[in-house]
């Protein structure tokens, strides 16, 4: 999906109370940083409505069903536009089975009815006008990829040894040490000192000696003086097959 999300709203004309609902939500849609194709302002006289509704679909990242009792009945028996839209977002979902372009919105109050085609589909309530604000950010995060939940980064395991994560803790300080270490080389920096790599890495020089003593063991660098660091030929191939350079 690109930065600015596109999305086609589909909705049937049941009434002006309705239309006007279905472009009060293209608006607000707008205003959220969403582009939004509808009817109401992009088709004129004498357009072809066939060719604007495969064009809009096509090109759209999502597609909002407006479910009314009479939307439902129209799509499940394949009539008027709503049959016609259907027929294509049906086409494109036999394609792709793992598909999530289509989000189905309840509209109509006392039912939760959908389009048989999409009774898998997980909707949005929209029957509750005093809930609209909640549920339109939901609606609103859906397209933007946003979730109000998420899933946060995995930790390690808590019934590990306590020395078993302070090795993994320092095994990852290391590899940044290296690959700073390897930056400088990439950068044509001669005479690369642990001063000047405590410096750059704003970490102490105790614990940057220590990771340059467990390289020295590992065969990944030397230190010549007693200050300037000197990559060997080991770090090299580690630094290819890391994807570091290339």
């Amino acid at each position: 999906m690109s930065s600015t999300p596109t999305v086609f709203i589909s909705y049937s004309h049941d009434s002006v109370e309705h239309k006007q609902w279905s472009l009060n939500l293209a608006i607000r849609l707008m205003h959220s940083g969403i582009d939004t194709i509808i009817d109401a302002w992009s088709l004129e006289p004498g357009d072809d409505l066939p060719h604007f509704m495969e064009t809009s679909l096509n090109r759209s990242d999502r597609i909002i069903m407006v479910c009314t009792d009479n939307y439902v009945a129209k799509a499940n028996k394949g009539s008027g536009g709503v049959g016609y839209e259907k027929m294509i977002v049906t086409s494109s979902l036999m394609t792709n089975i793992d598909n999530n372009k289509v989000i189905p919105i309840i509209r109509q109050k006392g039912s939760s009815d959908v389009p048989t085609f999409l009774k898998s589909k997980l909707y949005i309530d929209f029957s509750n006008d005093d809930e609209y604000e909640a549920v339109i950010d939901d609606l609103i995060r859906a397209i933007h990829g946003e979730p109000l939940f998420k899933k946060p980064d995995l930790g390690s395991n808590p019934f590990l040894p306590v020395e078993n994560k302070l090795a993994e803790k320092n095994n990852d300080f290391k590899e940044k040490v290296l690959f700073t270490i390897i930056w400088f080389y990439e950068k044509n920096y001669t005479g690369l000192t642990i001063d000047t790599l405590c410096s750059h890495m704003g970490a102490s020089k105790i614990l940057i000696e220590f990771q340059l003593e467990e390289l020295v063991e590992d065969g990944f660098i030397d230190i010549i003086a007693e200050m300037f660091i000197n990559l060997q030929k080991k770090a090299k191939l580690f630094a290819i097959q890391k994807g570091w350079v290339g």
